[in-house]
């Protein structure tokens, strides 16, 4: 039950030719629901950032002058993730980094990222779902009506942030409600309570839409329709 939306941010695209992990985000869901549990950790690859790289992140040299190595934060992190499925997009590309950064450390205590956590790469369910469509996380987050409008660079909490949403809206939507099974809690409880005694008394009147807002109601479903690429029934 419990999902960890993760992301990295590198000084390129291999980490076989000196390439190396320099931020890591992570939320947290439980039960289908995003809590405050989350990772963020700015790291020191022990070498120069590209100027490339530095313009799709931001990140420099001198940033990450006083941020630690990978092996001094490497604990706190598996900590974090282990026994959790890890949602990642494009997961070969992340797992690949975060692999070879444990196989560098001293006897590699460690392992492999698989030998804590079971991997999901939300990439890979995009195209099944939208095959032939583009499924970067730009187009998805059009596609599914998710705003990404502070997405002005990439960056690793901000992006599993917005994968998180990417993914519960790809998966059915965030579940609100309890399930039968689930008691609520005090707190829960009281709000209940307290949104019955706001309820008015009698019969409450019903109000039909009418033939304009339902021939408005129908322009819109095809509307998006058309822009999502799905077939809309309700």
């Amino acid at each position: 039950m419990r999902q960890i939306i993760l992301d990295t941010e590198t000084t390129g695209f291999d980490p076989k030719t000196g390439d190396r992990i320099i931020e890591i985000g992570a939320v947290e869901l439980f039960k289908r629901r995003l809590t405050q549990n989350t990772y963020h950790q700015y790291i020191q690859p022990e070498r120069s950032v590209p100027l490339d790289a530095i313009a799709v992140h931001g990140i420099t040299d001198k940033f990450l002058l006083d941020k630690p190595i990978f092996s001094l934060i490497v604990d706190d992190f598996m900590a974090f993730v282990s026994g959790a499925e890890l949602i990642i997009h494009n997961a070969p590309f992340d797992v690949g980094f975060i692999n070879h950064e444990l196989a560098r450390l001293k006897n590699n205590r460690w392992g492999k990222i698989e030998d804590h956590c079971t991997i999901t790469d939300s990439l890979k369910m995009a195209r099944k779902t939208y095959p032939g469509q583009r499924n970067s996380l730009d187009a998805l987050c059009k596609r599914l009506y998710i705003d990404n409008s502070n997405r002005t660079l990439h960056g690793a909490l901000l992006d599993s942030e917005i994968l998180a949403d990417v993914y519960l809206a790809m998966t059915g939507g965030q579940t609100h409600l309890l399930l039968n099974s689930e008691t609520p809690s005090s707190e829960e409880s009281r709000e209940q309570n307290a949104l019955k005694a706001q309820r008015p008394s009698g019969l409450l009147k019903v109000l039909y839409a009418n033939d304009i807002e339902l021939q408005e109601h129908h322009n819109k479903l095809t509307e998006i329709s058309k822009k999502s690429g799905l077939s809309l029934a309700w």
